[in-house]
C-alpha cells in the first residue's frame, strides 16, 4: 500500500467482512494523475483562502479546521462557534459538484464509488450538525468567494441579532 497520505480505502475494503489482504488502492493511471493526487491539499486550498480572506475583510472571525462538535470527527473549514455555523468549501470532482463534477475514466468504478460515500458522508454531516443545533454552509470551489462570504455573513448576522434579541 502507498504510504501517501492521499491514498484512498476502497469502500467496500472498509466493511468488516471483507478480506483486509485485499489491494485497497488502484494503481495511478498514470505518473501525471498520482502526482495531482498527492498534490491535492486537505487544507488551506485556494478556494478556502480565498473565501477566508473575504469573512475577514467583512470582520468576521472564525476557527479553521476544526470539528464543529467536540468528538465528532469531521472537520469544518471554517467554524463560527458562538452562532454555531459550520462552512465547508466543497471540491467539484471530491464531493460531486452537479455543475463541475467529473467522473474519471481510469479506475472509474473505485471514484465512483469514492465520490459516492463523501456525498453521502456530507449528508450525514449536516444532519449530525443540525441536530445539534448548528447550521452548515456548503459553498463549491467554483463559487465567487465574495458572494459566499456575503451570504455567510448575512446569516452570521443574522444569528447575532436573534442572540441579542
Amino acid at each position: 500500500m502507498d504510504s501517501s497520505p492521499y491514498s484512498f480505502q476502497r469502500i467496500d475494503s472498509m466493511n468488516k467482512s471483507s478480506n483486509s489482504s485485499q489491494n485497497v488502492n488502484p494503481s495511478a493511471s498514470s505518473k501525471a494523475a498520482r502526482n495531482r493526487m498527492k498534490a491535492a491539499r486537505r487544507r488551506d486550498t485556494a478556494p478556502e483562502m480565498a473565501l477566508r480572506a473575504a469573512l475577514h475583510r467583512r470582520g468576521l472571525r472564525y476557527r479553521v479546521d476544526v470539528s464543529p462538535i467536540k468528538g465528532l470527527r469531521r472537520r469544518a473549514d471554517v467554524v463560527f462557534r458562538t452562532v454555531k455555523v459550520a462552512v465547508y468549501v466543497d471540491g467539484c470532482f471530491w464531493h460531486g459538484c452537479p455543475i463541475h463534477g467529473t467522473w474519471p475514466k481510469a479506475n472509474a468504478e473505485f471514484w465512483r464509488q469514492k465520490i459516492e460515500h463523501n456525498k453521502k458522508r456530507d449528508a450525514d454531516t449536516n444532519r449530525l450538525l443540525k441536530e445539534a443545533g448548528w447550521e452548515v454552509v456548503r459553498v463549491w470551489e467554483h463559487e465567487d468567494p465574495e458572494d459566499a462570504a456575503e451570504r455567510i455573513s448575512n446569516i452570521i448576522r443574522s444569528k447575532h441579532d436573534q442572540k441579542t434579541v
